[in-house]
């Protein structure tokens, strides 16, 4: 967010935490980009602040962990001590989680292949409405097919990622054996080691698909230790993946902090994915 946004934002989060009894002195931003995570203090929450405009996302993001609450995965849980629910505050639309602090190394593959084993086993008993894969490829392909709303995306580069993010998305639908609720984004930065072991963030990503899709978004070596997976299949899904980033990074109104060098990097990371 832009900094007036932003700052209007951190307001948000604090005053609806306030007007919820929770003590709030002191607010960090823990990420910032088309919606924010702060860390208020010292009640212990961490508030997920979404324009009005995503109230949908927001909304759907806090049904997805009331359903995993209830078949106990290993996800973060929104705060015990206030309605679980999206509180509408000035423009902006906020829910309250549980803070987690950060314990010891990062996750070894195998720990890692582990908790996502689990997590899909704990989403297989949700029965959740939730979008497919490929509904997210067609909102990709919108960004990149439109000019204006990827302006500084050069052409052979919009034709790329124009046919990638098609013929991947086809042949991945054909060619896996089984679709079922995935996580969406089950990436590094969604998973905290937390004393409670890892735990899965950012639920609003959820959608169908092949637990390749999601295995793809977890570190290389992650996928040699998760039983069953298929590894042509996986290697494609990393390859669309890296299109989907590509596709969000060329947006004219993408706010990730250093794009330009994601930009390149995504582009790199997608042409080295590619089947040869």
């Amino acid at each position: 967010m832009e900094p007036t946004e932003l700052r209007r934002a951190v307001e948000a989060g604090r005053a609806t935490a306030s007007e919820l009894g929770l003590q709030v002195d002191d607010v960090v931003v823990v990420h910032n980009s088309d919606r924010v995570a702060l860390r208020l203090n010292p009640c212990g929450v961490l508030a997920r602040v979404t324009p009005l405009g995503q109230l949908p996302d927001a909304e759907f993001e806090v049904e997805v962990a009331h359903r995993l609450a209830d078949v106990d995965a290993p996800v973060a849980e929104l705060d015990p001590r206030v309605e679980g629910r999206v509180h509408l505050c000035d423009a902006f639309a906020v829910s309250l989680w549980t803070y987690y602090d950060s314990e010891g190394p990062k996750i070894a593959p195998a720990d890692y292949a582990d908790v996502l084993l689990r997590h899909h086993a704990a989403l297989r008993r949700v029965d959740l409405e939730a979008p497919h894969f490929t509904d997210r490829v067609a909102v990709a392909l919108g960004e990149v097919r439109v000019r204006e709303r990827s302006p500084e995306l050069p052409d052979p580069d919009r034709e790329l990622l124009t046919s990638t993010l098609k013929g991947l998305s086809a042949e991945i639908g054909s060619a896996a054996a089984g679709e079922q609720l995935l996580h969406g984004e089950p990436h590094p930065g969604n998973v905290l080691n937390t004393a409670r072991g890892p735990l899965f963030v950012d639920l609003a990503t959820c959608c169908r698909g092949p637990v390749e899709f999601d295995l793809a978004h977890a570190p290389e070596e992650v996928g040699r230790h998760y039983a069953g997976a298929d590894r042509d299949l996986l290697h494609r899904c990393r390859a669309l993946n890296w299109a989907l980033f590509c596709a969000w990074r060329w947006r004219g109104n993408d706010q990730m902090p250093d794009r330009d060098h994601w930009r390149a990097e995504g582009l790199d990371r997608l042409r080295a994915a590619l089947p040869h």
